[in-house]
């Protein structure tokens, strides 16, 4: 159904018409939400830590807001988990320690690692917002992932053994695919271990339709398996196996976090480099091999090697002898015959290496990398789109970098260049010219033929075009407990890209405001508009473009009762200009803490309509430990999901996850409407 201005005013038709859908969902869940609170509050509250889970969904949602890539959220959830377990000393007055928070912009990473040199150890989590670079919601977001205590790794002899195995199952009740190859579960099981200076683990993965083995092998279709050595003297680190890595902005090397601008964040990650151990369950997107790290005074050096089988695409060229690979295929979904025959299909070779020097108030560094392939690289001769795409066997990319910090003032920049010479650029500014104003620029211009295959700049997805771009945004705190942020962004892309045959422009902004009035009580308000260019598909001859403009309002409400009850509001609006279709989405949510058992409850009921897909509206919902789940609502119906969490001992946890997707307007939504989720973690 779609509403069109002629025939009235299409939001308050659409209003009416959601309301009166809406109150006969909601209703019977506000009644039951109303006799569950009296239950609660004539139980006496009791002090317990804020759960953590809660505390990671918030904050992977607060830094994945621009992403559109879903494993990119998957990372952000795995790097946080990580923290979580193993805080970060911001006691230890160390750069090298505090980049471990890797959401944090370079300027917020001095100023924290400059506080305790200067005032004395921070002895109250309350002290963070007062460090220049900080508010109140940015200190909230680290109290989960930072200690204050100062103990340095365990070196002597004296080795503590320790280990954890996390093992998923989903289930999805729904229309039966005849053509996959295995089971519809979704298997997910990761095993670390640590003990003093060394650390490893693996993760193993069955997608939805997969089999558990891959044929012929014993093997399951994805399995990463790493050993890690840290040290404090000059071998810094060893990583044998799998391992992720970033450097700078990641114009040259970044297989690590993703770099996803966002508008109304209070500043750009940092441009710290970094090589972990990798965890993550995308199949393509990381090195096979061995990496080290060494340092000695300000200088640093990493050193890379992989060897790695990529999935991809393979066809034979007319004029070739050989094969060739027609394009990487990046999902990892591996259900079917066809899709099976893409997975490891060729191998790379990678070599790579990262010099850095650290002075007072300067870094400086430069990045190499060659990637190699064992059949060359032949894209679609008669596709414009893929003109400068990269064609041959062999690419080599250099990089230098830089960031220095001027007073109050952080300038930062990378500058890259591959072996036919076209170049991506990226210059940041961050300066605060009072307490309570930060204000951030940054410029990105990715030449047309420029492609590193592991790097990811800020604002790339997974497929990057030529691009050029400037983003601002300012966070300000206007009052008490009162903070506003906002942000732009304009893109002009010179050539070709999807859905656009010809150049095209987009533009992005948002604002939000956020009240704090007590510590258990938060009001989050946030406009988003959005600009771009697709091809009119429907006009003969070349097409031309349209515009598209999407605007979208999230008003959300917090209010923990007490340390075992907390309850959420949120309401979604979001209106698309070129086909005239609105979105509404309205959903409750209420978490409990048993009080007498280790029992955690998570419970949302949502109401959602939606003219069609194009004004779809995403949801996060809490989760199993190390899973995400955003799903995209459209159509008319509602979602409900149930979530249990038992803490057996201390050294085991069990949670169970049930949701259920109701439909009204089956044409809009898939037959996938039941999904069951069970997790075992022991930690010894």
């Amino acid at each position: 159904m779609r509403y069109n201005s002629k025939n009235g005013d299409p939001l308050a038709s659409f209003a009416l018409t959601f309301a009166s859908f809406a109150v006969n969902k909601i209703c019977v869940l506000l009644k039951c939400m109303f006799f569950i609170l009296l239950l609660f509050k004539m139980q006496s509250a009791y002090s317990q830590k804020t759960n953590i889970s809660d505390i990671i969904i918030s904050t992977a949602e607060e830094l994945t807001a621009s992403e559109t890539d879903q494993e990119a959220s998957a990372v952000y959830i795995d790097r946080l988990y990580e923290l979580a377990e193993n805080p970060v000393r911001i006691n230890s007055a160390s750069e090298e320690e505090i980049s471990r928070l890797f959401f944090l912009s370079d300027f917020q990473i001095k100023a924290l690692a400059d506080y305790p040199r200067s005032t004395g150890n921070i002895v109250s989590f309350n002290e963070l917002a007062l460090i220049p670079g900080f508010d109140k919601p940015t200190a909230e977001m680290l109290i989960p992932f930072v200690t204050l205590e100062e103990k340095d790794i365990v070196m002597d002899d004296s080795i503590k053994f320790r280990s954890s195995l996390l093992t998923n199952l989903t289930v999805r009740k729904g229309r039966e695919d005849t053509a996959s190859l295995g089971s519809a579960y979704r298997v997910l099981t990761k095993y670390k271990f640590s003990a003093g200076c060394f650390s490893g683990g693996f993760t193993s993965e069955k997608d939805p339709g997969e089999k558990m083995f891959c044929p012929g092998t014993l093997s399951p279709d994805f399995f990463s398996a790493s050993i890690a050595y840290t040290g404090l003297g000059i071998i810094r680190r060893v990583i044998a196996g799998d391992y992720a890595a970033r450097f700078a902005q990641g114009l040259n090397i970044n297989t690590s976090v993703s770099t996803g601008l966002s508008l109304t964040s209070p500043g750009y990650m940092s441009v710290s480099g970094e090589i972990k151990p990798y965890t993550s369950t995308d199949e393509n997107s990381f090195f096979r091999g061995i990496a080290t790290v060494l340092a000695y005074k300000n200088l640093e050096l990493s050193i890379m090697g992989s060897q790695n089988n990529l999935d991809a695409t393979i066809t034979h060229s007319p004029g070739y002898s050989t094969d060739s690979i027609e394009s990487f295929y990046r999902s990892g979904t591996h259900n079917t015959i066809n899709l099976l025959s893409k997975k490891d299909a060729v191998s790379e070779s990678f070599y790579g290496a990262n010099l850095s020097c650290n002075f007072s108030n300067l870094r400086l560094g430069i990045v190499y990398s060659r990637n190699s392939f064992s059949l060359p690289v032949k894209t679609e001769a008669n596709n414009p789109e893929k003109v400068f795409a990269f064609n041959g066997r062999l690419a080599n990319v250099s990089s230098l970098y830089y960031s220095t910090m001027i007073k109050r003032i952080l300038l930062y920049g990378e500058i890259a260049a591959n072996d036919i010479k076209k170049y991506a650029v990226v210059q940041g500014i961050s300066f605060r010219p009072s307490d309570r104003l930060s204000v951030n620029f940054l410029f990105r211009k990715y030449n047309p033929g420029y492609a590193s295959f592991h790097g990811k700049g800020p604002g790339n997805s997974t497929v990057s075009y030529p691009e050029q771009s400037i983003a601002g945004n300012f966070t300000f705190e206007a009052a008490r407990h009162l903070f506003v942020s906002g942000g732009c962004s304009v893109q002009q892309y010179p050539w070709l890209k999807y859905r656009c045959s010809s150049p095209s422009s987009g533009i992005k902004r948002e604002i939000r405001v956020k009240y704090l009035p007590a510590e258990k009580i938060t009001f989050d308000l946030l406009y988003s508009y959005r600009k771009s260019m697709t091809d009119n598909t429907l006009a003969a001859g070349i097409p031309e473009l349209n515009q598209v403009i999407s605007r979208s309002l999230k008003f959300s409400f917090r209010y923990t009762l007490s340390d075992n009850l907390m309850l959420g509001t949120r309401l979604d609006y979001k209106f698309d200009d070129s086909r005239r279709s609105v979105g509404v989405l309205l959903l409750e949510d209420l978490n409990y803490r048993v009080k007498s058992v280790p029992l955690n409850f998570w419970i949302r009921y949502c109401v959602f309509r939606t003219d069609d897909y194009d004004s779809r509206i995403y949801t996060w919902e809490n989760d199993l430990i190390y899973s995400f789940s955003i799903p995209a609502l459209y159509g008319k119906g509602s979602r409900f999901y149930f979530m249990v969490g038992w803490k057996i001992a201390s050294w085991a946890e069990l949670r169970f996850k049930y949701a259920v997707l109701s439909d009204s307007d089956t044409t809009l939504m898939s037959d996938d409407t039941e999904e069951f989720r069970l997790q075992l973690r022991l930690a010894i």
